[in-house]
């Protein structure tokens, strides 16, 4: 329920400046376990806690992530200051996240809003992944890549504004990113 053993590694697999217990200073690692907390009382259908715990997490550490986001194990986040997690986001294991990336909606969509994030994803500063796009496995977003809105396939790096593929299994390329449906809108 609370930090693993597997984010714990993941902070010394990620980060080189890592050194003895400093570890238990990361405000990532403060942000993931009490946001495994704050998960386990969402799922059961406690009201109010678990929003009230996360708004004091975000002062505290920086990290707004809201209770309902899953993730998964091996999360590890560098430098996590503005980093914003929606409610209805999925983090798949062994992801890397930096300061300043957003995982958010575009308040143009109901139900699943939020991105989903694949396995050993790496999503550099300042990026912006907005809807409910689907990031595959083994995916590198560039720092400061603005605005992903769409899916984004497994095995492959995204940077630039707009984002366009750059590598696509081992290959430099240059593509733009495959259509997501768009949401129908009211008339």
């Amino acid at each position: 329920m609370l930090a693993t053993f597997e984010d714990i590694k993941a902070i010394y697999r990620n980060d080189p400046a890592a050194r003895n217990i400093e570890f238990l200073l990361y405000p990532g690692l403060w942000a993931i376990t009490f946001h495994r907390l704050n998960h386990f009382l969402y799922r059961l259908g406690v009201p109010f806690v678990p929003r009230f715990f996360s708004e004091i997490v975000r002062f505290f550490t920086g990290l707004e992530i809201h209770p309902g986001a899953t993730i998964g194990k091996g999360f590890f986040v560098d430098h996590g200051m503005g980093v914003v997690i929606g409610e209805t986001t999925i983090i798949g294991d062994n992801c890397v996240i930096f300061h300043n990336v957003t995982l958010g909606g575009t308040g143009k969509h109901q139900g699943k809003r939020h991105p989903t994030i694949g396995h050993n994803v790496f999503i550099g500063t300042g990026a912006t992944l907005l809807g409910p796009i689907v990031v595959g496995d083994n995916v590198k977003i560039g720092a400061n890549s603005f605005v992903v809105m769409r899916d984004v396939p497994s095995d492959c790096t995204v940077a630039g504004t707009p984002a366009k593929i750059i590598i696509r299994d081992g290959m430099r390329v240059e593509e733009d990113l495959p259509r997501t449906k768009e949401p129908a809108t009211a008339a």
